[in-house]
């Protein structure tokens, strides 16, 4: 199955509960740190749910 790397970009600090938990989900937690993830639909929408804190790499 096709890989899709994720790096965060923005801090969680004053974002939704919830948001915080997307974040952890993909396995991001600190600034600069990546995540190589399987491409489901399912990672997708979490990506798509914390755009605004994570960019897709490759």
């Amino acid at each position: 199955m096709a890989k899709v790397t994720v790096r965060q970009t923005a801090s969680p600090i004053r974002r939704k509960s919830d948001q915080r938990a997307t974040l952890v989900g993909l396995g991001l937690n600190r600034i600069g740190r990546t995540a190589v993830l399987e491409d489901t639909p399912a990672v997708r929408g979490m990506i798509a749910k914390v755009q605004h804190m994570v960019e897709v790499v490759g």
